[in-house]
């Protein structure tokens, strides 16, 4: 439930930062907002790589499509996957 929520939220917080390369909003709050994008596109894509670099040697490998869950969703992503490989 709460790992949706998160999902949700991060979905928000993509679409509030894309929708600021459209359009930007007024002067210092733009700079704030694309400088969070280059943070946030950094960090999901490291988690991403560390990630596949942590694998054991006879996991299968992630799919696109997880891949680009983990980017999107990140540490939500991570969690969920987590909660899977448990059951």
């Amino acid at each position: 439930m709460l790992i949706n929520l998160g999902r949700l939220l991060m979905l928000g917080v993509w679409a509030f930062m894309l929708l600021n390369l459209f359009q930007p909003f007024p002067r210092p709050l733009n700079i704030f907002i694309n400088v969070a994008m280059a943070f946030t596109i950094l960090m999901h894509g490291l988690q991403l790589t560390l990630l596949k670099s942590t694998q054991a040697k006879g996991a299968a490998p992630l799919s696109k499509a997880q891949e680009l869950r983990i980017f999107v969703f990140g540490v939500f992503e991570l969690l969920a996957l987590q909660k899977q490989q448990k059951r």
